[in-house]
């Protein structure tokens, strides 16, 4: 019989962030970094750091990791792989090397760790790159992700800074994957949800990246921890604009609107919500359970995109005949306005 990782974690996959209310407290007044050679760091939130090697060639350098966030070692390796080599992606980039980042407890057959790492080979692999090495430490709670060096030219470089106003705002995976797994923990979520949500965070986001380099998008982020509106609200503040997004037209895994209806909603969303309430402006026809499906912390999500007017259909014509068929407009950017996100 399979060990279930998820009896192992209260909170799994990107659920279990910090607040971004909490880590925007930690990282303020720290000394801002002053080097010519790097091209995105921390001050605009971004998906991951760019450094300039020469003028035609720059690293892309993240990390990411997490507890379980489904029942099965080798589905948990691939997801949390998935996860941080989407940060590459979401630069614009293409995958080079990766190191394992593992904490795992010593009292558990090492089966389970060995099936963590196949599946974060596997995924790593199909990005195109290599793991090289990387870490490990006993812990009472399984924890797994990578630390990832990709490349991009730099002057591709897509950051969640550039957003202009009529570009057009396009996801490329649906959400509901934090309200799914929490369903899933208390048996309310159909298999078929179920599966559904791994398969969704499975998928990695590499096919979504080359559309948008091919289209020079200049603005992109992927959906995670805070949320579909916490990556809003920070790609706006970061590009000095505002969003609208149209509530209905975000595509969400079937059925994840009735396991929200039953109150499987997790503390993540709840933290997303304090996070984003001074940004965000809901029209009276958003309902609650839109709205927190806007606000679940999502793992292994898909890319928001900023598409150039004129590009946008092409731009989704192209994700539809891609691994992202469910790809939809969900809004557009406009002048910078009260608000960072207007949600109607």
């Amino acid at each position: 019989m399979k060990f279930d990782l998820l009896k192992t974690v209260d909170q799994g996959g990107c659920s279990a962030k910090l607040s971004a209310t909490e880590l925007d407290k930690a990282l303020a007044g720290l000394a801002k970094i002053d080097n010519e050679n790097l091209l995105v760091d921390i001050e605009t939130h971004d998906d991951a750091g760019v450094y300039k090697i020469r003028d035609d060639y720059a690293l892309v350098l993240t990390t990411d990791f997490f507890p379980p966030v489904c029942s099965d070692a080798y589905y948990f390796g691939q997801i949390a792989a998935a996860n941080a080599l989407s940060d590459v992606y979401a630069m614009g980039g293409q995958v080079l090397t990766a190191l394992n980042l593992v904490m795992f407890p010593a009292n558990l057959p090492m089966s389970i760790l060995k099936d963590i790492l196949r599946g974060g080979h596997d995924k790593v692999a199909e990005s195109g790159g290599v793991i090289v090495g990387g870490h490990t430490i006993a812990d009472d709670t399984p924890k797994y992700g990578l630390a990832v060096t990709g490349w991009v030219h730099p002057d591709k470089v897509v950051t969640n800074a550039g957003a202009k106003p009529g570009d057009v705002l396009i996801l490329t995976k649906p959400i509901g994957t934090g309200v799914t797994i929490s369903a899933k923990k208390v048996g309310l979520a159909e298999d078929e949800t179920y599966n559904k949500a791994l398969e969704i965070m499975k998928s990695l986001n590499n096919r979504a990246a080359e559309i948008m380099t091919k289209y020079a998008v200049k603005c992109a982020t992927d959906i995670t921890g805070f949320g579909l509106l916490g990556h809003a609200v920070k790609m706006a503040k970061g590009s000095g604009v505002s969003f609208r997004v149209n509530a209905r037209n975000v595509p969400a895994i079937d059925k994840v609107l009735d396991l929200i209806e039953l109150g499987c909603i997790p503390g993540s969303a709840f933290r997303n919500l304090e996070f984003v309430e001074n940004d965000c402006h809901y029209e009276k026809s958003v309902g609650y359970n839109h709205k927190m499906l806007l606000l679940d912390a999502q793992t292994s999500g898909g890319l928001l995109i900023c598409s150039p007017p004129e590009q946008a259909e092409n731009i989704l014509s192209a994700l539809k005949n891609s691994p992202h068929p469910e790809s939809a407009i969900i809004g557009e950017v406009i002048e910078k306005n009260e608000k960072s996100v207007y949600v109607y």
